[in-house]
């Protein structure tokens, strides 16, 4: 008789290296999620976090195809009459490169506490250094 596998916590996690220059968001959000979901490793279960820690660097090289730059709005409310605000991607790239790309990866995971701990293993830089070199993160090309 064969038995179904489950993971535990238990699990050793590695960490990853993602260059963002010249890739495009969606691209890079949906191999990131991947990542640190787990579901390249053998042993994915999906109530487990199976996942493993990403470094994300040049985010504010990444792109947005089409006319999303301008056309694109991030828009939020603060839950009173009229408190609605929008802001375009263009802006936000500018100002903020690191939220877009923590939002297009959030957007992929899970939205429940499993999802929140995810997303907590995410690390994004700005620039092409980062702290991590003592982890010895493995380069994962994302095409």
């Amino acid at each position: 008789m064969q038995r179904t596998y489950m993971a535990n916590n238990k699990i050793q996690k590695g960490w990853y290296l993602l260059d963002a220059q010249g890739k495009p968001l969606g691209r890079l959000a949906v191999e990131t999620a991947r990542i640190l979901r787990g579901k390249h490793r053998p042993e994915f279960t999906p109530h487990v976090d199976t996942g493993e820690h990403v470094i994300i660097i040049n985010a504010e090289k990444v792109i947005l195809t089409g006319g999303k730059l301008q056309k694109k709005l991030y828009v939020r409310h603060s839950g009173y009459p009229g408190g609605m605000k929008t802001t375009s991607y263009a802006t936000l790239m500018q100002t903020k490169p690191k939220f877009v790309v923590r939002k297009a990866v959030s957007g992929m995971l899970p939205h429940n506490r499993l999802g929140e701990a995810m997303l907590k293993k995410l690390r994004i830089y700005t620039g092409p250094d980062h702290p991590h070199q003592a982890q010895k993160p493995v380069n994962w090309q994302v095409v």
